[in-house]
């Protein structure tokens, strides 16, 4: 796996990683939020249903009133008249009113006239409980609610109940009426469902977002990287490019200094040595004279093609490496223009990578040069240090300085011949001069490239 597909993995799997802890909590707590939602619906939606069910038994206790609350009635005909009454009450679909005895029988039941006359005090509710002994116990209490399982008329089966019962004390008769109330169950279920698909929606909206992001991110990084790839194809492009003219301009030049140099030497010599011959073949006694000049323009030759080779390839680099082959340079430097050098090397190794090697001694020749021919300086430092994998060189002098200007038509040739032997490798190049403080060149490269 490439380090750029690393990075972005790590820009992303940390923002997935966020996001899927807060879409849990988040659906979490929506779910919980719903609940709680659902459960204060269902329990105002009861208790709506309680005061529905107080309010129908006042209806019937009303309607019946004139007869039950009179004394002067025969108790039989009284009863008679209450049950009539309360078995043509009926409201909404499924709405009736019961009436049992103390003993649980059956006296009034519109919807189920099978249960009139017999006892339910031992019927047993789904959880095994004694229902009709719950409803009496209440009634004797002053009135209660019961919540249980019943038949339904209009749904021919069962379905849950809540009732509502008082007693009336007279006769100890139990009056009550009910409600089914299974419509809040689907209410609470529609409801339930509706929650549901909230969160449901959240969590797509969410895990949209998040793919969103993740492919901005995903596009982002690609646009970076090939962004950097285009810059970085463009720069490999323009330094191979200098590459080769800097290729072109030392084989120029060493073509120069070959033609101007050892060529014009060895035509000379030629020439010595023809006019030697032709002296000896008339019998100059000066001959001697014509080959002794041969021979020192021809020991010329041989020194300017050492001269040339050195600059090539210095033979004391390769064989004692760069602290021997720098402090030789300086040394001939030294003799050679009465410029003191100071220098300082520290180099953990001895031996560095080749190409390292030569780029270091053709910055420090190549400036050497500058300062012989423009610096008008006493003193040079140059220092070289090491630290761990990173190579430093500084050079500076205490000459007339430069302009940035002056520097282009000066040294500008030099300055950046050096700069794209260093740049060359991956590593930094720079200058500093101001006019009369002289100039100060580093230097930095990577060892490991």
């Amino acid at each position: 796996m490439s380090l750029k597909i690393k990075i972005l993995m790590l820009a992303i799997l940390p923002l997935l990683l966020v996001t899927a802890m807060i879409t849990v909590i988040v659906l979490h707590q929506a779910r919980e939020l719903g609940e709680q939602e659902i459960q204060i619906f269902e329990s105002n939606l009861l208790a709506s249903k309680k005061t529905e069910l107080k309010h129908y038994v006042d209806l019937a206790l009303t309607s019946i009133s004139h007869v039950h609350d009179l004394p002067k009635l025969d108790p039989t005909d009284a009863q008679a008249q209450v049950k009539s009454i309360l078995h043509n009450l009926t409201f909404g679909e499924d709405g009736y009113f019961f009436v049992y005895d103390d003993n649980g029988v059956g006296l009034v039941h519109p919807q189920q006239p099978d249960i009139v006359g017999r006892s339910l005090i031992d019927i047993r509710d789904e959880n095994g409980e004694y229902l009709m002994r719950k409803l009496l116990a209440s009634a004797r209490a002053g009135g209660g609610y019961h919540r249980y399982r019943w038949r339904k008329p209009s749904l021919d089966g069962e379905a849950d109940k809540l009732s509502y019962v008082v007693q009336l004390p007279n006769w100890k008769w139990m009056l009550g009426t009910g409600l089914y109330v299974d419509d809040i169950a689907h209410e609470v279920a529609k409801i339930r469902a509706e929650v549901d698909k909230d969160i449901r929606e959240t969590f797509i909206t969410v895990l949209v977002i998040t793919s969103v992001t993740v492919v901005i991110i995903v596009l982002i990084g690609v646009a970076f990287n090939l962004h950097g790839h285009l810059m970085a194809d463009a720069k490999l492009r323009d330094l191979a490019q200098r590459y080769i003219q800097f290729q072109i301009a030392e084989r120029r030049r060493f073509s120069r200094e070959l033609h101007e140099g050892i060529n014009q030497l060895m035509v000379s010599v030629q020439l010595r040595i023809e006019q030697a011959i032709r002296r000896i073949d008339e019998g100059d006694s000066a001959v001697f004279e014509d080959l002794q000049q041969g021979q020192l323009v021809l020991n010329d030759a041989i020194q300017e093609v050492r001269r040339i080779s050195h600059d090539l390839r210095p033979s004391v680099l390769d064989d004692l490496g760069l602290p021997a082959a720098l402090n030789s340079l300086l040394e001939q430097f030294s003799q050679r223009t009465d410029i003191r050098v100071q220098r300082t090397i520290e180099i953990d190794n001895n031996r560095l990578p080749e190409q390292i090697e030569i780029t270091l001694y053709r910055v420090v020749q190549e400036s050497l040069k500058n300062i012989e021919q423009h610096a008008d300086a006493s003193v040079i430092r140059l220092v070289i240090t090491q630290v761990d994998d990173m190579i430093r060189l500084e050079i500076s002098d205490n000459g007339c300085g430069f302009t940035p200007e002056e520097g282009e038509l000066t040294q500008g040739a030099g300055l950046i011949t050096m700069r794209e032997r260093v740049e060359l490798l991956g590593g930094i190049f720079s200058t500093a001069s101001e006019p009369g403080n002289g100039t100060l060149l580093k230097a930095e490269m990577n060892l490991n490239g």
